[in-house]
């Protein structure tokens, strides 16, 4: 019998036979860093043969490519089978397999949406000076099939630069300082730690608040630790017991963010239409009851048909809400809200959101 889908847990195992036991269809996303299959290739070692950073590619050596390939395909049909239809999967690489990896999503299905690259501003330098300095990696995006409808928060992303459409290349320093996890002896905990304002990009662009993330290579648990912050849901796959140990020590020491700051921008067009009328005849607000705006300044009440009364004035709640403040305009949906049990305001949108989720 698999296992239930039982979030924001960090799993010790092999990343095949733990993903073999998830439900079919249960993530919403998956962000993977797999290994490089670097084969102690000479770039990773200075010129007195040490291994840069204490890499110790023990754990990231194949026999040759072929059984790379079949590594990589073996993950990636579990990844896409606990994938959503409408889910996406993020694939980090560099050039050690970068190609090999979008080979084999496009071979099994995925449909790839973008490579973006990460460009580090701060390098680690090529110690023997035979190449460029290794400056970048790359990451793909795929939605699980060419039909899939994946969610992009464009607006978000928009939002996140300044208003101006979201690149897809990312000028972002490797993660260093207090960020950087250490052993006692003040070692690199692991040696490919991802920074979180990578991972802060990735889940903020594909994600929504409650969602269910997969990192089948948890690592040193950036992918967990900025999920919890973002207010989604997580799942992450480590084999090697010592960094599963220190990511759940790091995970347990982050601070959500506070209800609302999790939300993300989200296009117009990008939202089923439904009707301020909706919400009244499914009894989420029912005809009779109060409105407010968030300082209590105003009370509206809701009729049958969906408009609402304040005073003397009485139409939608766009309309309604525009004429008590003597505004041309205004969004009903973010003016008024209901008042829940004890007494806490919540805005109509948010009760939007749970038409939308449960598919209008």
């Amino acid at each position: 019998m698999g296992l239930s889908l039982q979030t924001d847990q960090i799993l010790v195992g092999d990343c095949i036979d733990v993903m073999r036991e998830l439900p079919p269809a249960s993530v919403h996303a998956v962000v993977a860093d797999p290994p490089y299959n670097l084969q102690l290739r000479g770039d990773l070692r200075r010129p007195d043969d040490s291994l840069v950073d204490g890499v110790d590619a023990a754990w990231d050596r194949f026999a040759d490519f072929a059984a790379y390939d079949a590594f990589t395909r073996a993950w990636l049909t579990e990844a896409r089978r606990v994938l959503r239809k409408d889910g996406t999967i993020w694939v980090m690489g560099a050039y050690h397999n970068v190609f090999r990896l979008g080979a084999a999503l496009q071979d099994l299905g995925f449909w790839i949406l973008n490579d973006v690259i990460w460009r580090k501003s701060n390098p680690m330098p090529n110690f023997r000076g035979r190449r460029f300095t290794n400056a970048h990696e790359t990451l793909i995006w795929a939605a699980r099939g060419e039909e899939s409808r994946y969610r992009f928060n464009y607006a978000a992303m928009k939002a996140l630069n300044d208003d101006l459409q979201m690149r897809s290349d990312w000028l972002i320093p490797l993660c260093t300082g207090g960020e950087r996890l250490r052993d006692a002896a003040g070692r690199k905990l692991h040696p490919t730690q991802k920074p979180e304002a990578l991972l802060h990009r990735v889940l903020l662009s594909c994600t929504a608040p409650g969602e269910v993330v997969l990192d089948p290579f948890l690592g040193s648990g950036t992918t967990a630790a900025v999920a919890r912050r973002l207010g989604r849901r997580f799942i992450g796959i480590e084999r090697e017991a010592p960094y599963a140990e220190a990511a759940q020590a790091r995970v347990d020491a982050v601070e959500p963010l506070p209800e609302g700051a999790t939300l993300v921008t989200v296009q117009k067009r990008d939202q089923p239409r439904v009707p301020f009328g909706t919400l009244v005849e499914r009894g989420l607000v029912p005809a009779g009851s109060p409105l407010f705006d968030r300082a209590r300044r105003w009370r509206a009440m809701v009729g049958a048909d969906g408009s609402i009364r304040c005073g003397r004035v009485q139409g939608s709640i766009h309309q309604v809400g525009a004429a008590v403040q003597d505004a041309p305009s205004c969004n009903g949906w973010v003016f008024w809200h209901v008042e829940a049990p004890g007494g806490r305001l919540r805005v109509l949108d948010e009760l939007r959101a749970d038409i939308v989720a449960q598919g209008v």
